[in-house]
């Protein structure tokens, strides 16, 4: 046919076609060799793997005059299903076929007989867009159907179909091409088409096919006027495709393993000039650095890969020059990257990634990633420091020792330093944890986190904001996080949102902190506040059966109890 595109011009017509699918081809010949042939089956699988062509062979083998096993593609069956005009093959289209109604019709006409073959073949596509009520319309016809009739659904997504109707079909899961076997394909149909292509070229059609054959064919269709005209090459791919910054992973690679800071940062800026998705450039560097990883740590790391010669070569090269602690650190590091290049501020995350990526090899600071020592920042400048000695801190009275907000063991007003910055000589400040950082510190920085937040995603910042959330020690390198609410807690446990307020209080500590979270009913009162409350509130929340939940700031710096529970 004039004009028919490549992945339905070279669709694979016999078993031996299908390509990266032996497991499932093998035992279906098998199968009918032996006359078992099932009323039922399903193909599960990722898209363009071959699916919906294993279906139609499968109807030419029952069907073909000259088999099973094999279909002989020349039997006027053969010839019927391979040009699209075959009046037993039915193909259905789950998304627009997906209501009762279209079941019903279907149960309708199973009932009779093939007009032409001696079965007829129902392929159902995408089979869990169906409806629930369209499942259970066709449980019993696809547990029972008529001798003549056999049913193949095909779907991407098998864990959406009912398992009342897994369990009435033989399962074949289908599985992802490798990028080797993709090459091979394209190379045959490039010298059959008469089209000229590099084998790097091809090689990166395949990949961005991830897997699917079929895609990989539509690439080469839409590239082919290239061809044409001379040898389709890698840059023509990459400026078709929009993958004109796939060939600087490699050198950005480089310049992470060379410790090259102002090397990476202009080749991130040239990549911003040439208009580069940073966020798909980013991924295929996580993707990179994840195949140096499997290198650097078995002597077979290769067979977890799906790349070619040449490219496994330099990569082995690069991974030598590394350790896996260092990959490792980088594959951490900008894969929480994606959510960052999100916002408004472009290549500003990717630019402090590099940075915070190579920082250690570039400081000549020996403490490496750890921040500097910030100078504690009194929560009431206006009031002047005093020094307390540990036998005046036991007598002091609750009002003695400030409000509620300057918490005990984060060094009160008794270690604050004054409105410039100068720590008072007799003062003995908090010690730093394992970590380098204080309680104290954290407090001070902490809005800051919170705010910095909001770009990125503002139903975690309101999580954290406000008495709900709140700072209570460090741990090391951990800021442990004290909750009012369970809700809020369990929220920011999430996979997801952790990794967000962790990367956020890294930045702003300029170090690398993760967080725990527990649950503290006080929420961000100190722990002695029930010691500081008004007798007379007391009283009156007795008489009244009243809970305090709050506990505030008043003007002349005691506590004011907020109740509820009336």
């Amino acid at each position: 046919m004039t004009g028919q595109v490549l992945y339905r011009k070279w669709r694979p017509q016999r078993f031996e076609e299908i390509i990266g699918q032996e497991h499932v081809t093998r035992t279906l010949q098998r199968a009918l060799a032996a006359g078992r042939i099932a009323h039922a089956y399903l193909f599960a699988g990722p898209r363009g793997t071959g699916k919906t062509s294993t279906a139609r062979i499968l109807a030419k083998a029952v069907n073909c005059t000259g088999g099973p096993p094999l279909p002989c593609n020349t039997c006027p069956t053969c010839l019927a299903v391979n040009e699209g005009r075959a009046v037993d093959l039915i193909e259905l289209d789950g998304a627009s076929n997906r209501g009762i109604d279209e079941v019903r019709d279907l149960r309708e006409k199973v009932r009779f007989a093939p007009s032409e073959a001696r079965y007829k073949v129902y392929i159902i596509d995408e089979s869990h867009m169906l409806t629930n009520e369209a499942f259970n319309a066709l449980l019993k016809t696809l547990e029972e159907p008529p001798p003549h009739v056999i049913f193949v659904l095909a779907t991407t997504e098998p864990h959406r179909l009912p398992p009342t109707i897994l369990s009435r079909c033989q399962r074949f899961d289908f599985r992802r091409i490798r990028t080797a076997d993709i090459v091979r394909r394209l190379e045959e149909i490039v010298r059959a088409e008469g089209l000229q292509a590099t084998r790097p070229a091809l090689e990166l059609i395949a990949r961005s096919a991830a897997g699917s054959v079929r895609d990989a064919e539509s690439l080469l269709d839409q590239l082919q006027v290239y061809g044409r005209e001379g040898v389709l090459d890698v840059e023509q791919v990459q400026d078709l495709l929009g993958m004109r910054g796939s060939e600087q992973v490699p050198r950005l690679v480089d310049a992470l393993i060379g410790g090259d800071l102002p090397a990476a940062l202009r080749l991130l800026q040239s990549l911003v000039d040439d208009g580069v998705d940073l966020r798909q450039f980013n991924r295929e560097l996580v993707g990179y650095l994840r195949g140096l990883l499997f290198l650097a740590v078995a002597q077979d790391g290769a067979d977890l890969l799906d790349v070619t010669g040449e490219t496994l070569s330099e990569m082995r090269l690069r991974a030598e020059r590394t350790t896996v602690a260092h990959l490792a650190g980088w594959i951490r590091r900008f894969s929480l990257l994606d959510a960052d290049l999100r916002t408004l501020y472009g290549q500003l995350p990717f630019e402090l990634a590099l940075v915070e990526a190579l920082l250690p090899a570039s400081s000549p600071s020996p403490r490496g990633m750890e921040p500097p020592a910030r100078p504690a920042v009194s929560p009431r400048p206006a009031r002047p420091p005093h020094p307390i000695g540990p036998s005046e801190e036991k007598t002091a009275s609750p009002q003695a020792r400030g409000p509620a907000s300057e918490r005990p063991g984060t060094g009160g007003s008794g270690s604050a330093p004054d409105a410039g910055g100068s720590r008072a000589a007799p003062t003995s400040p908090p010690q730093p944890a394992e970590g380098g950082i204080t309680l104290e510190e954290v407090l001070q920085v902490w809005p800051e986190v919170v705010e910095s937040i909001r770009p990125v995603d503002p139903s975690v910042q309101a999580l954290l904001h406000g008495y709900s959330c709140r700072p209570v020690a460090v741990e090391g390198r951990i800021v442990v996080l004290g909750f009012r609410y369970e809700f809020h807690k369990g929220k920011i446990e999430e996979v997801r949102n952790r990794r967000i307020v962790e990367q956020a209080l890294s930045r702003v500590l300029r170090g690398s902190y993760g967080i725990r979270c527990v649950l503290s009913e006080s929420g961000s009162r100190p722990a002695d506040s029930r010691k500081q409350v008004n007798p007379r509130v007391r009283a009156a929340a007795n008489i009244f059966n009243a809970r305090i939940v709050e506990t505030l700031p008043g003007e002349d710096g005691q506590e004011v109890e907020d109740a509820s529970g009336l």
